[in-house]
């Protein structure tokens, strides 16, 4: 069965959408990158940025800013085009020329597919990298150390060995409060115990300083060892502990399915944050044709309030699906909300606003 063939006005909006939605980036990109320059320009000055480097950091920043701002932008071309076709009764000639208003939606649908494409392969291998040198550069020149200090972390770092510390310092690569055990077959066997833990880039050993150690034997005769300081070799680095804070955002999608899976294995305690950065890489990119739609529903019958109304509105929504994704992110961390559902629902809750909009539409 053969789809749609393509009209000269499909083409028209095809051109109207993606031309309206490009130029409204390329513009708020432009203004955004003058008022961060003026701001920061005595800050680059002072931490002596070279100019290349700050020309890099810009060129880096347009498409993490551009796609951060799509869904809103779709939403804005979408309606203030739409609009002005609707006031200029284009959408009625084409009804009335036997065009279902389903069929109008096919050149939205396309365009927007084009929007989704886009952003999803930004998301997932281009602002990655791109965010790597746009952070190393803020941390360089303009914020504090990049690293947080990890705090309670629980690993498993081999076969039936599990480490613990209440917390890691990165920049001086020493861990607090460090406790391993091993077990064999479901029994524990010995169990250490130290003030601190200290990596030597070195020897690439670690060195634990005033620990314990119990040896459990099947005897029920325990042997204690302890000690001011003793290198050892482990199954860790500093790179396992300590990591960027937005590490995540630096990754490509193999390379975070990779941590993630390695995190898994590790049993870290945050997995939500990186499981909820991989999901939102589909959802946010699937927003583009729910935004559409109901940008479509909305933008396509002439109101009372004239297009500013319709602009108005738009935009009220487009800042709704955004807060609702932050609310959506935060109960997933602590809500316990698992993190594909908590990613999905702000789609799911605007899907069915677009579906209650598609009575307004023409016909």
């Amino acid at each position: 069965m053969k789809g749609p063939k393509i009209k000269i006005w499909d083409v028209y909006i095809i051109k109207k959408f993606l031309g309206t939605y490009f130029f409204a980036i390329a513009l708020i990109i432009g203004i955004s990158i003058v008022f961060d320059l003026s701001e920061k320009i005595d800050n680059y000055m002072e931490n002596e940025a070279p100019a290349r480097a700050v020309v890099i950091f810009y060129l880096n920043f347009i498409p993490y800013f551009a796609n951060l701002l799509s869904s809103l932008f779709t939403f804005i071309a979408v309606i203030f085009f739409t609009s002005k076709m609707a006031y200029n009764s284009e959408i009625i000639a084409i009804l009335s020329n036997g065009v279902s208003f389903r069929r109008i939606l096919v050149p939205y649908f396309i365009s927007a597919a084009f929007i989704a494409v886009l952003s999803f392969l930004l998301m997932s291998y281009v602002i990655p990298h791109a965010n790597e040198r746009r952070l190393n550069f803020e941390y360089t020149y303009l914020k504090e150390s990049p690293y947080k200090i990890e705090r309670n972390l629980h690993m498993q770092i081999d076969t039936g060995v599990y480490i613990y510390m209440r917390n890691y310092r990165p920049n001086m690569d020493r861990g607090y409060k460090f406790s391993m055990e091993k077990f064999e077959d479901n029994q524990l066997k010995s169990k250490l115990m130290a003030e601190n833990i200290q990596w030597d880039s070195t020897s690439k050993k670690w060195t634990i300083k005033d620990y314990y150690i119990r040896q459990i034997s099947t005897a029920d005769h325990d042997s204690i060892i302890t000690g001011s300081s003793m290198d050892t070799t482990l199954s860790m680095k500093p790179s396992d502990f300590g990591q960027y804070t937005d590490i995540v955002k630096t990754m490509n999608m193999p390379e975070l399915n990779r941590f993630i899976e390695k995190k898994r294995i590790q049993g870290a305690e945050n997995l939500e944050a990186y499981l909820i950065e991989k999901h939102r890489r589909f959802s946010y990119p699937f927003s583009t044709f729910i935004l559409t739609l109901i940008g479509v529903f909305l933008s396509s019958k002439k109101l009372r309030g004239g297009m500013g109304m319709q602009i108005g509105i738009g935009i009220t929504l487009s800042f709704a699906y955004i807060l609702f994704m932050r609310f959506a992110t935060m109960f997933a961390l602590r809500g316990g909300i698992e993190p594909f559902i908590a990613v999905w629902i702000p789609n799911i809750i605007f899907a069915l606003i677009a579906l209650s909009l598609y009575r307004f539409a023409p016909r």
